[in-house]
This record gives structure tokens, sequence and C-alpha cells, in this order.
């Protein structure tokens, strides 16, 4: 499909207007930018609503205002902290970057896509999305709420649409000069669509979320959560006090031991401690 100059100069006053009008500015990652602010918010925000990251944002950037404050922490703190946003490999992986970028990095995070991809928990598109909102760099990506906007704009009539048919009309329409608000606005006209109808379930990448209820992930997140506030602890407490199925626990509990969430000693499981114990505080 081939568009005009002209159409797609329309299609970005649509959305600007529309971002100027009712923008989300006030959100919390959109103020006081810094690349320490933007990592946390990105990985916070993978999977997770807008609405539930906000006050999670918030007091993380209180307790933890740096890189080095955070690597610094013990994981206990970090999960505590974190409990109940969901997926705590997230959690475990800012942490890992922290202290990547605090002891092997000088402070400063890499400013491009393949130095940030060799850091934990970050893929092609939260690389893209850091380059773009920490410094403003003219990064081609896509999300769901992007996804949302291109396919309405210009696939609405067609189904099982793939990513790799919107890139050149993301790369475009990118306003260059302010790619980081171009964005903004995109993610922003695009969580207003969804309201509405959701069209990236024309996506051939849409997949269903499953419930989360009686999921490992629920399993997993409630062994987490035992051992922050209970400290080392052994197996059986969790066949005794979690209301799971044995085989569910032990299935839970072996994936957080192999993604290295968690460590065994002896009989005691626990959370792996800093390991930059020499690092002068």
């Amino acid at each position: 499909m081939r568009v005009t100059q002209k159409r797609i100069n329309t299609f970005q006053k649509k959305v600007l207007d529309f971002y100027e009008k009712h923008g989300r500015k006030d959100l919390p990652w959109r103020k006081n930018i810094s690349p320490y602010s933007i990592t946390v918010s990105e990985i916070m925000l993978q999977q997770t609503q807008v609405e539930r990251v906000i006050p999670y944002f918030k007091k993380w950037m209180r307790v933890f205002p740096s890189w080095r404050a955070l690597a610094l922490a013990q994981a206990r703190d970090v999960f505590l902290l974190w409990s109940g946003l969901g997926y705590n490999r997230r959690a475990q992986a800012l942490h890992t970057i922290a202290r990547t970028i605090s002891f092997e990095h000088s402070g400063r995070l890499p400013r491009n896509e393949k130095a940030l991809r060799a850091l934990s928990g970050i893929g092609q598109y939260t690389a893209r999305a850091i380059m773009c909102f920490a410094s403003n760099t003219p990064s081609i990506f896509i999300e769901t709420n992007i996804r949302t906007v291109f396919i309405h704009e210009f696939f609405k009539d067609k189904d099982m649409v793939a990513d790799s048919e919107l890139y050149p009309f993301i790369e475009k329409s990118i306003v260059k000069e302010n790619p980081r608000l171009w964005y903004w606005a995109l993610m922003d006209y695009g969580a207003m669509l969804k309201k509405e109808y959701n069209f990236s379930r024309k996506s051939s990448a849409y997949k269903k979320q499953s419930p989360f209820k009686g999921s490992l992930r629920e399993v997993r997140g409630a062994i987490i959560k035992y051992i922050t506030q209970n400290g080392a602890t052994n197996e059986q407490l969790f066949f005794e006090m979690l209301p799971f199925e044995k085989t569910k626990i032990q299935a839970a509990l072996a994936g957080l031991l192999n993604d290295g969430l968690l460590r065994k000693e002896g009989g005691d499981i626990a959370f792996f401690g800093n390991s930059f114990t020499d690092i002068d505080k």
C-alpha cells in the first residue's frame, strides 16, 4: 500500500492535535526525564497498564532515585517495593541493570541499541523506546497502542496484519524533529482508540493474555511475596503456607531458581544478595 505525503501530514496533525488537547502530559516519567527514570518506566510498563504503574513508579523513584541507589540495594528491598506489580523478573532485571551501569559503565546508560540490548531484560522494543524517550532519538518501534493506531488508520479493513506491514508507515510518519513527543502522542491516541475497539486484535501478533488466577505466574508471585515478607525459608513451608497444589509450587520454585531470582543453599531458599560486596559504598 502506498500513501501520499499529504495523507501522512494529515495523519500526523490529527495525532498531534489529539495529544495537545487530551495527552497524558502529567505522567510522572514524562517529567524530569533522565536515562534512569525512562529505563525504570519502560521496564515497569512491560505488559502492565499505565494506571497500575504510576504509584509504583513514584514510590520507586523516591526510594531508589538513581542507578547507584538501586545497585546498592538488597534484593529483598527491591522485591518488597515491587510487590504487587507482577512479573518479578522485571524487578530483578532492573536491579541487575543498575549494577551493570554503576559498576561497569561509570553510571552512564549506553545510547546505542546493541549495547542496550546486552543489558538484562531489554529487548528490541525496550532498547529503542529508551533511546527515543531518554535522548529523543528517532527510533522505529511498535507496541500495542502504536499498533492500534496504524491498523486503525491504514489497515482498518484487513485482518491478520503483520508488524512488518506496519513498520514502513511508522518510519514514514515519524516526526524526526521531536520523536519523543510523537511517540507519546501515538501511544495516547492508541489508548483512546482501544476504549472503542482494540484494533491490535487485527494484528497477527495479537495474543490474548491467559488468566492470572491459578496460573504459574500467580504461584511464582506468591513465593516471591512470602520470601519478601518472611526472609529465607524452606520448600516445605511453601507447601504448608501457600494455597496451591504441591506440583504447582514445585514447578514455580524450579522456574524461580532456574531464572536466578532465588538461590538455594542447603535447605534454605532466599533471594540472591548483592554481587558487588567488594564495591566501596
